[in-house]
């Protein structure tokens, strides 16, 4: 990454001094044809001025003084008639100099008043400027000087350019390195150590990134936290209904038991255990397949009420055992979601709400929908939960009571089992309760699908 911001940064840098340089010399060489051409202008009537007030005769008498001067400023003057043909040169015999009436500056001259022209050489080292006034006589004195070309000007200008391009360069070599290193600098000391974060010294723009990385961090360390724990709960759940069966089932081997009614005791924990033992593999397993995304994926129109009903008449017995007054009632509604998932919810939560109630207390189950929601309350008149407890009981293996949860068969996953359905559901769960009065835990599905079938009143 480092060598890419300074590839970068180098390629800009390169671009702009190249960019600058050819910008500097355009700008230069169009700065001198400009006064190139204002000052042959200002020769040009000056001269005219002067071939029109000076007579032939005395002309030719300052003819070499005249040349002369000319000569020191590099100004080439020309002198033409009316037809083409040159009277004077500064620079050349006039007799023998061919006819400029077709010289592009001089048809110019003549037509317009003003007439100028570069003819560029053949070493394209030097360019010649002609520029041609017109006369009050008719007359056409035309200017002309060399001077350097565009490439001749960069050849002067190299060994500045190529110096001043070599410091540049190292400049912006520095330059890159100090940048790239301050850009990089926190991301090295986070590699170091993620743990220290928070005390990085970092720029403005990098501070979402190191949050990015703090969240992360925490999160995954959260996650091995929870793992951890939720492996030690899992090997404990697992290590009491084992122990519990391997002791049964020693005393059994080794004849210790003698009884009739003994060995169908003994034979009644077994059982009882194994299938605590089952049950708890069974909510582990399927928390791990919650977790890993794997499973019930497919969605199909629910029929709340339906699910519902199925549920309660599943624990009618589990009710009565436990002299648990078990009702559903409400009004149907209909929902987008994995039939399988529903049932589980629903499974779990009126099963909770039996296990923690009284004897002869009440469970009712209520379906309605709410507007553009359908929403399922389960309300119990159980021992209730304290209020520092109500915040954490969606964790895996939390218990209020663990006595009284471990004598009526819990294994502490049902609710964790719930909290993680409905965040694949995209539903929401809220809990009331009061210690002594019961519970009331309410879930909203928020997206319902109306139907006739879904506006039909149950009691």
């Amino acid at each position: 990454m480092k060598r890419k911001i300074n590839n970068s940064l180098m390629g800009t840098a390169t671009l702009a001094i190249v960019t600058t340089l050819l910008l500097t010399v355009a700008v230069c060489y169009h700065l001198l044809k400009n006064q190139i051409w204002e000052d042959l202008e200002v020769y040009a009537e000056t001269m005219g001025f002067f071939l029109q007030t000076t007579d032939e005769e005395k002309l030719q008498g300052n003819h070499e003084e005249f040349e002369r001067k000319m000569v020191e400023n590099h100004i080439r003057v020309t002198y033409i008639d009316t037809d083409g043909s040159v009277i004077y040169d500064t620079m050349a015999d006039a007799s023998k100099m061919e006819n400029h009436k077709d010289r592009p500056e001089v048809v110019s001259a003549f037509g317009m008043g003003v007439g100028k022209k570069i003819r560029m050489s053949d070493t394209l080292e030097q360019n010649t400027y002609y520029y041609a006034l017109l006369m009050e006589n008719g007359m056409v004195v035309r200017v002309s000087r060399d001077a350097d070309s565009v490439y001749r000007i960069m050849e002067y200008a190299f060994p500045a350019i190529l110096l001043v391009t070599v410091f540049l360069f190292a400049a912006c070599g520095l330059l890159s390195y100090f940048l790239s290193e301050s850009i990089i600098h926190p991301i090295k000391e986070i590699a170091k150590d993620v743990e220290k974060v928070n005390e990085i010294e970092s720029y403005e723009e990098m501070q979402p990134f190191i949050e990015a990385i703090k969240n992360q961090h925490d999160d995954v360390l959260g996650n091995a936290r929870m793992r951890q724990e939720f492996t030690a709960n899992v090997s404990h759940e697992l290590k009491t209904p084992l122990t519990a069966i391997s002791g049964y089932a020693e005393l059994i081997e080794n004849g210790m038991v003698s009884e009739e009614k003994e060995v169908q005791r003994f034979g009644r924990e077994i059982h009882k255990n194994a299938n605590r033992l089952l049950t708890l593999i069974n909510d582990v397993i399927r928390l791990s397949e919650l977790d890993d995304n794997e499973t019930d994926d497919m969605l199909e129109p629910i029929h709340l009420w339906d699910s519902a009903q199925t549920c309660v008449d599943m624990l009618q017995i589990n009710a009565a055992k436990h002299s648990v007054n078990l009702k559903l009632e409400g009004e149907d509604a209909a929902i987008m979601a994995n039939k399988q998932m529903v049932e589980e919810v629903f499974y779990n939560l009126i099963d909770n709400a039996i296990r923690y109630n009284r004897e002869n207390g009440t469970v009712t189950v209520n379906v309605r929908n709410q507007s553009d929601k359908a929403v399922l309350t389960v309300t119990d008149t159980g021992i209730g939960i304290p209020k520092e407890h109500q915040e954490r009981i969606f964790e895996r293996f939390y218990r209020v009571d663990k006595g009284r949860s471990k004598s009526t068969g819990g294994t502490g996953l049902g609710l964790a089992i719930v909290k993680h359905i409905l965040i694949k559901l995209n539903a929401d769960i809220s809990l009331e309760s009061e210690v002594g009065k019961g519970t009331k835990i309410e879930v909203t599905f928020k997206e319902i699908i109306k139907d006739e079938y879904s506006e039909t009143e149950v009691s």
